[in-house]
């Protein structure tokens, strides 16, 4: 799976580079440093050894016991004439050639012949043929030796620790603002309260997050006045209304009933569109307050003439913090649409989460998001009977989009919808 946030790209990409680097280097310190060194101190050690027993034979015989003393205390190397038996150094599992096996080498080129080390009392032996003597000189099996592993994994866990350091440095530079943008991006609706970034940070930030500040601003402005607006002309429109409703009243008795009917009916529908802009106008600037979900949610559906049944479940302990009148809208406009549509109407509270269910004709997949659109009709679903603004679902999209919530409509398993309200 391809990773997406752009932390985990960078440090991915660090990963790898990090990887390629450190991988070279170790190649490059073992075949250029390490190997050379080691090469060196395996000849340097075969000479000191091989003049060694050179020394050791042009020495009186009274002399050599102090010589042997002083090898011993002051360079580690026991010297011995006397013939001792000692198994063969095992040979090295390592890929790269161990000190030994090139002390081995040198010892052989050095001597012109085949030179074989043994090992015992913790010691590495070597039998050097001088002057008619077999001489044994032992020295510690890690003298001057290498570890290539040990070396790769010190310059590993470094350029390890070297990538987190950078991710972290990156992190807190570039990804978290950026990761902080985009959530406040995600969660901004149009508010005049909505929490700007901080302009701070590299110059690309502060520009980005400046630039996104007063695009903000401008549009809770836009939002701020369209909604006075909206507000401003629906309650204006009540006043003429009342005077169409008080004419049709008092029209005279030899006006057609028909007639009066169809203007009853245009008011009632004009007075339903200004009604839902007043709410829509309202619910967009109230204020959050806390509330216990299940009484507040049970309350609402027993003020319907056949009380809708209510089922509920994992409700959260301690009070949710929402806006009250414009949840009471969503979910009256909720379920007035799902009486009016379907039927067998019932609602789900679980956690968080409030479902209106109802076993009508359903709402197909490809029109799921375009019900939240003003006056958008299901043909074969709404009918001249049930009317409508058009504006019930759309009411509800903008509330939820003002405060916060999700809403999305799915298909309900024994058929119908089920329209999910996240708060």
């Amino acid at each position: 799976m391809r990773t997406s946030s752009l932390l985990a790209r960078t440090n991915l990409t660090l990963a790898v580079s990090s990887l390629i680097i450190v991988t070279l280097a170790v190649a490059a310190l073992l075949r250029f440093v390490v190997q050379p060194i080691a090469e060196q101190s395996a000849d340097d050690e075969a000479a000191l050894l091989v003049l060694t027993a050179q020394t050791w034979v042009e020495l009186p015989p009274e002399a050599r016991p102090s010589f042997e003393l002083e090898l011993a205390q002051n360079h580690d190397l026991i010297v011995t004439a006397e013939p001792v038996q000692h198994p063969p150094v095992a040979p090295a599992t390592s890929p790269f050639p161990s000190f030994l096996s090139m002390l081995e080498e040198k010892l052989s080129w050095r001597l012109e012949m085949p030179v074989t080390l043994t090992e015992g009392y913790e010691l590495c032996w070597v039998t050097l043929p001088m002057a008619g003597y077999d001489l044994q000189i032992g020295f510690s099996p890690t003298r001057a030796d290498i570890q290539p592993l040990y070396v790769g994994i010190v310059i590993i866990g470094l350029g390890a620790a070297v990538v987190f350091a950078t991710s972290l440095f990156i992190m807190l530079r570039v990804a978290r603002p950026l990761a902080q943008a985009a959530q406040r991006a995600e969660t901004f609706r149009g508010a005049q309260n909505f929490d700007l970034l901080p302009e701070k940070g590299p110059r690309e930030l502060v520009v980005l997050a400046r630039n996104f500040n007063t695009m903000a601003r401008e549009i809770a402005a836009l939002m701020a006045n369209r909604t006075a607006l909206l507000a401003g002309i629906s309650h204006d429109l009540k006043t003429p209304l009342t005077r169409m409703r008080l004419a049709v009243e008092l029209l005279p008795e030899s006006v057609e009933p028909r007639l009066i009917q169809r203007f009853e009916r245009n008011l009632e529908s004009m007075d339903e569109l200004i009604t839902d802009a007043l709410k829509l106008a309202s619910g967009t600037q109230e204020a959050a307050q806390e509330i216990d979900l299940r009484p507040f949610v049970q309350e609402l559906l027993s003020s319907y003439e056949v009380p809708i049944p209510l089922e509920a479940r994992d409700i959260p302990d301690r009070p949710v913090l929402v806006a009250p009148g414009a949840l009471r809208r969503v979910l009256t406009n909720l379920v007035t649409n799902a009486r009016q549509h379907g039927r067998d109407v019932r609602v789900q509270l679980i956690g968080r989460e409030i479902h209106v269910l109802d076993s009508g004709p359903g709402i197909p997949p490809e029109h799921r998001q375009a019900v939240f659109q003003p006056f958008f009709r299901l043909d074969s679903s709404r009918s001249a009977a049930t009317g409508g603004s058009g504006l019930g679902l759309a009411v509800v999209h903008q509330l939820c989009q003002t405060h916060g919530w999700n809403i999305r409509i799915d298909g309900n398993p024994g058929g119908g919808t089920d329209v999910c309200l996240g708060i």
